[in-house]
């Protein structure tokens, strides 16, 4: 286990417009200056595929698109400790990503986890490009993430 690193993990599906604003943030953080122990990983759609991975960490940090009634773009952070915790609707991929942290629980191997989600207003856009308002997201989660590194 990485005891001392931190994941900071981005989901989503890039071929469905903002719904893969959690793979482009790790990209634009990749780009950013980070403490060594501080460890960067495309998750794509999720699924039981990372449940090894999320398990190698005590702490991970999750970025991922979330459809809410706040303006597109808009920047949250979470604590959820169970997959009910979680927005009830994280993504095209959200039923994996629950079930892969009922499967952490039961296991016993879930790590410390913060969800920074960013709102959107559709799953359905395709094309791999975000929309203006989420794409202008990128320096709000460099700085919520930032700031949560440092306190970590």
């Amino acid at each position: 286990m990485n005891h001392d690193k931190i994941l900071i993990l981005g989901i989503g599906n890039v071929l469905m417009g903002d719904e893969g604003v959690g793979v482009h943030a790790i990209k634009y953080l990749q780009e950013k200056k980070w403490p060594r122990y501080v460890v960067f990983l495309d998750g794509g759609t999720g699924g039981f595929q990372l449940l090894s991975e999320m398990a190698k960490y005590r702490k991970v940090v999750m970025i991922d698109a979330t459809l809410s009634t706040d303006p597109p773009g808009t920047v949250s952070l979470l604590k959820p400790r169970f997959s009910y915790d979680f927005p009830p609707s994280l993504g095209a991929h959200d039923i994996g990503l629950k079930d892969l942290i009922d499967a952490l629980q039961i296991t016993e191997q879930m790590p410390e986890l913060f969800l920074v989600t960013v709102s959107v207003n559709s799953f359905a856009v395709m094309g791999t490009e975000l929309t203006p308002n989420v794409s202008k997201s990128m320096k709000i989660i460099f700085k919520k993430v930032r700031e949560l590194i440092m306190l970590l």
